[in-house]
């Protein structure tokens, strides 16, 4: 069984729980930490509302019914689509895009290894 870990967010909505290979979890949390600092810069209508990562850990049990753990694919997927969608023309969105790309890239040649 693989090594995972759970990167911890905490938003308007409450806290997300997001699953991810136990070597990629840092890149998340680095990506999440440098997305929430770019944000405010971006001049597009609708701009996501990004959670912030507050944690990291190596086992998660959820003790509420209410609450989920989510795969990081389908979290950076989720991201990938939220950004790609944006009209933005004042700031390098591109660059944000790119690291983005790059983690879901990993994040998939990691999943189909391990399939």
């Amino acid at each position: 069984m693989p090594n995972m870990r759970y990167v911890i967010l905490k938003g308007h909505e409450g806290l997300q729980f997001v699953e991810m290979p136990g070597d990629h979890a840092y890149q998340l949390s680095a990506l999440n930490l440098r997305l929430n600092k770019e944000i405010d810069k971006l001049t597009a209508p609708g701009k996501p509302q990004l959670p912030l990562a507050v944690a990291e850990c190596d086992n998660l049990d959820l003790l509420q019914e209410s609450l989920s753990i989510q795969g990081g694919l389908d979290y950076i997927n989720e991201l990938e689509q939220a950004f790609a969608s944006l009209n933005e023309t004042e700031y390098p969105l591109i660059s944000l895009l790119t690291e983005i790309r790059a983690l879901q890239a990993q994040l998939e040649q990691w999943y189909e290894e391990e399939a």
